[in-house]
């Protein structure tokens, strides 16, 4: 199993990321995907969350409006787009597969946002 996660980096607070999770190994349209960030001193939270079908989402109330998470069945890969950045949003960010008691992570992105 692999969670390969992309596209993190420095950003200007008011910019723009785009967050990749390329998935291997398993059924991912069986899975619920989901984004966790971890900032430094503080524990893992959930950001955002979508369905196996991708018809369910749901948003950690700070990023709501602005960040907006999605996912590509055929491709295997779920995406976070990160909107209107704010230096509160620096943190490494995590995909994560969740079914049941089963749950598979990502080794992390690092996303900064700094003048």
């Amino acid at each position: 199993v692999h969670l390969v996660e992309s596209g993190g980096g420095l950003v200007q607070p008011g910019g723009s990321l785009r967050l990749s999770c390329a998935a291997s190994g398993f059924t991912f349209s069986r899975y619920g995907m989901n984004w966790y960030r971890q900032a430094p001193g503080k524990e893992r939270e959930l950001v955002a969350s979508i369905s196996s079908v991708g018809i369910s989402t749901t948003y950690k109330n700070s990023v709501k409006g602005r960040f907006t998470i999605s996912r590509d069945n055929a491709k295997n890969t779920v995406y976070l787009q990160m909107n209107s950045l704010k230096p509160e949003d620096t943190a490494v960010y995590y995909c994560n597969a969740q079914r049941a008691s089963v749950a598979y992570w990502g080794q992390g992105t690092q996303v900064t946002v700094s003048s």
